[in-house]
């Protein structure tokens, strides 16, 4: 398929003429290298504290009742976690 853009011109730009062009669109604000740490690897915005992996044994009823909070089971550890920050901020260590 053809294409309505004219490559001629686009190939003659030199990198001034490109740099005017994007000083002048009020829409091409610079990424700051800061503001590229705001995603993740995964997409999903940074936060500053990460989660800690472990290992624990639960009941499998525990895993099918925060597995049943969604449609296909995903977010299960997600739900448990927050639950357990919810309980932690609510709680004092015995």
């Amino acid at each position: 398929m053809g294409t309505k853009t004219d490559w001629a011109r686009i190939d003659a730009l030199t990198d001034d003429d490109i740099a005017k062009a994007v000083a002048s669109d009020p829409d091409a604000a610079p990424l700051e290298a800061k503001g590229l740490k705001c995603i993740n690897k995964g997409g999903r915005p940074y936060k500053p504290t990460t989660k800690q992996a472990t290992s624990m044994r639960l009941s499998p009823d525990v895993i099918a009742f925060f597995k049943a909070g969604s449609k296909d089971g995903k977010g299960w550890q997600t739900r448990l976690s927050n639950m357990l920050d919810d309980y932690v901020k609510t709680h004092k260590p015995s």
